[in-house]
């Protein structure tokens, strides 16, 4: 087997994460048995009781079906995981995916729009107030980075506001994976949280209560960055 020995023997963190990379890889195939307990704990070179529970971890995640007296199998992840895979799927052998990243942004440009609806109909005033706040410091703020964070919590708001666990769920999702690059998003990002005015929009719709002009105003803030990224991303994956 090619995987390494951890460093760290009280870590199952990381058991899970070389055995979860295995699997998304496909060194690991749908169907599988992986390596018994005895001999996983012997490559990597820990203890059973932390592969054991690393195993329940990847059990939890989709990834592996655990069966009382018979092997550990692999699952097929795409018809078992859920989004919280999209972070380890996102960057893989320490590159992009990019046919993950464009999943993303297809999906921040359909949910967003959607969320900024549910934000009209349910929003308070208050909410409308946290939004224009944060569109300020947005107006002030230089660092591209800083910039990007504060337009999270802009719609970490909006989504407050829309008052649906099911988007709360896939937005937690949705940051977690974007975080880490964050910084090598700042140029093409600058389309989006460059245009405060646009933000002011979506925050004016969502306190006027006016969900089709909140969707609308999601489209314009969203478009331009998206379609920036998707067009390069296709010129990525052309690349030799």
């Amino acid at each position: 087997m090619t995987l390494e020995p951890v460093n760290r023997r009280s870590v199952p963190e990381e058991v899970f994460e070389q055995i979860a990379a295995k699997v998304l890889d496909g060194d690991f195939r749908p169907g599988e048995a992986l390596p018994s307990e005895r001999r996983l704990a012997e490559v990597l070179g820990v203890s059973r009781p932390t592969v054991r529970e690393a195993i329940k971890r990847l059990s939890a995640a989709g990834l592996v079906e655990v069966r009382q007296g018979d092997a550990t199998t692999v699952r097929d992840y795409r018809r078992h995981a859920g989004m919280e895979l999209l972070p380890q799927l996102l960057i893989r052998s320490g590159g992009l995916d990019v046919s993950v990243a464009r999943s993303m942004l297809e999906a921040r440009m359909h949910n967003g729009p959607k969320v900024a609806e549910l934000a009209a109909l349910r929003a308070d005033e208050n909410a409308a107030t946290a939004l224009r706040r944060l569109v300020d410091e947005l107006e002030s703020a230089t660092d591209p980075v800083q910039r990007q964070l504060i337009a999270m919590s802009y719609w970490d708001r909006v989504v407050d506001a829309a008052d649906s666990i099911a988007f709360r769920l896939m937005f937690n999702t949705l940051r977690a994976a974007y975080e880490p690059v964050l910084p090598a998003m700042a140029f093409v990002m600058d389309a989006e949280v460059g245009r405060p005015e646009a933000y002011h929009a979506l925050a004016n719709a969502i306190g006027a209560g006016e969900p089709a002009a909140a969707a609308a105003a999601a489209r314009d803030l969203l478009e331009p960055a998206t379609f920036t990224m998707l067009t390069a991303l296709d010129a990525l994956e052309k690349m030799p």
